[in-house]
């Protein structure tokens, strides 16, 4: 569910504090669609919105959703965006960003977290 080497490589980069304020902004950021996409869905703007998410998700090394969104922006890029099941991509979603904050408290403990 979350690549943690993609995590650690990101962190690395940009150091802890860095690393904070990007967790933090994609949190926001990624939540304000999320919550736009449940409250009202709109196939014609899947593509975008989709496209955005997948690139927001493999940033910080949400895997699974990541390919969900990339499997529901080459359906709506086709015109079949009807055919997305968002609910799904939300549930994954929420699943992701768990298992990545469980994943951080193991950190901040000095314990590897889950590579699942």
């Amino acid at each position: 569910m979350i690549d943690w080497t993609r995590a650690g490589e990101l962190r690395s980069e940009i150091g802890d504090d860095g690393f904070a304020e990007v967790v933090e902004l994609f949190l926001d950021e990624v939540e304000d669609v999320v919550m736009r996409l449940r409250a009202t869905p709109d196939p014609a703007n899947y593509e975008r919105d989709l496209h955005f998410l997948k690139g927001s998700a493999w940033n910080l090394g949400f895997t699974n959703f990541g390919a969900l969104c990339q499997d529901g922006e080459r359906l709506a890029s086709r015109g079949n965006g009807g055919s997305v099941d968002i609910a799904v991509v939300i549930d994954t979603y929420w699943a992701s960003k768990a298992a990545f904050l469980a994943g951080l408290a193991e950190i901040s403990k000095g314990r590897t977290p889950d590579a699942a």
